[in-house]
C-alpha cells in the first residue's frame, strides 16, 4: 500500500487522473490525501468532486478555501461564482455539497508522523488546539444552519489569535487560518491576507512579512504539516512543512509526494495542465 498526498487540484481532473496514472494508483492498494481546493477556476470542478468522493475511503480530502466558497454559493452566504456554474445548477449539487461539508478541515496521522490542513496551522497553536478548533467549526459546518454560520464568518477580522475571542470572530479566525493563511506579521504574528506572492526564504528577516511556517515564535508541532493554498509558493519541502501547490489551474504542474516514506520523496508532477 502506498499512501501519496496530492496538491490543489482545482478542477484540474485530466491532470489528476494523468498522475495517478503515473503513480500507478489503485483504490484497492493505495490512499490518497487532497490538501483541499478540489474545485474552481479548472473547468471540470463537478467530475473531481464526483470522482473523490467515488474513492470512498481510498482517499482522505480536508477542505480548501474554493471548497467553502463552493458551500456558501450553495446555501446563498456569498455571491455565485462563474467558474463553478455548472456546478452549482448540477441536480448533483445538493449531494456533492453534503459530502463536502462532512469533509474534515484538519487531517491527523500520528503513526505517520504527518497532519495536513490547506493553508496549515496558526503559529500560536499547538497541536491539541489545531485539533480541538477543526473540530469545533465543523459543527457549524455541518449543521443545520450551515448557510447562516458560513455568512457570518466571511472577513479578515481578527487576523490575530486570542483566547479570548467568542463566537463568530473566534471561528473566523479559525476558518481563516486553516483555509487562506499565508504570510505573518513578524512583530504578532497576525495574518496579513493582503500578500499572496513568492515569499523571501532565504532572507526571511528582509520583511516585515514572513511565512507562517518560517515565523520564529510559532508553537512547535511535533508533525510533519502537509499543506496546500499557495501557488507562487509552489513545491517546498524542509524539516517541518511540505508545500504541494504547483499551480496546476495556473498550467504549471499537479504534484504528489509519497506520504508512507519518512523521507517524503517527490514523487511525480505532471508537465501540462490538461483540463
Amino acid at each position: 500500500m502506498a499512501i501519496y498526498a496530492i496538491g490543489d487540484i482545482q478542477g484540474c481532473y485530466d491532470s489528476l487522473r494523468y498522475l495517478l496514472e503515473k503513480l500507478n494508483f489503485t483504490p484497492e492498494n493505495d490512499q490518497l490525501w487532497f490538501v483541499g481546493d478540489l474545485v474552481n477556476r479548472g473547468k471540470k470542478s463537478l467530475k473531481t468532486v464526483k470522482f473523490v468522493k467515488s474513492l470512498g475511503d481510498s482517499a482522505i480530502t480536508v477542505l480548501g478555501n474554493h471548497d467553502i466558497s463552493l458551500i456558501a454559493m450553495h446555501y446563498g452566504a456569498i455571491p455565485k461564482s462563474p467558474t463553478l456554474k455548472k456546478f452549482l445548477h448540477s441536480k448533483h449539487c445538493e449531494e456533492l455539497v453534503d459530502w463536502l461539508r462532512n469533509q474534515p478541515v484538519f487531517h491527523v496521522d500520528e503513526a505517520l508522523g504527518v497532519c495536513m490542513a490547506h493553508a496549515g496551522i496558526s503559529p500560536q497553536w499547538k497541536l491539541d488546539q489545531a485539533i480541538s478548533f477543526a473540530k469545533e467549526i465543523e459543527v457549524p459546518l455541518r449543521g443545520d444552519n450551515a448557510g447562516e454560520w458560513l455568512a457570518a464568518v466571511y472577513g479578515n477580522k481578527p487576523n490575530l489569535w486570542n483566547d479570548d475571542l467568542k463566537s463568530y470572530d473566534r471561528h473566523r479566525y479559525i476558518l481563516n487560518a486553516f483555509m487562506r493563511m499565508r504570510y505573518c506579521n513578524v512583530k504578532d504574528g497576525s495574518l496579513d491576507f493582503k500578500l499572496n506572492g513568492v515569499p523571501k526564504i532565504k532572507k526571511p528577516g528582509s520583511t516585515k512579512q514572513i511565512p507562517w511556517f518560517l515565523l520564529k515564535e510559532r508553537k512547535p508541532i511535533p508533525l510533519r504539516i502537509i499543506f496546500g493554498h499557495w501557488s507562487s509558493l509552489g513545491y517546498y519541502h524542509d524539516d517541518n512543512v511540505t508545500a504541494l501547490d504547483t499551480g496546476c489551474v495556473w498550467g504549471r504542474q499537479l504534484t504528489a509526494v509519497r506520504v508512507d516514506d519518512a523521507a517524503m520523496p517527490l514523487v511525480s508532477q505532471t508537465c501540462v495542465n490538461l483540463s
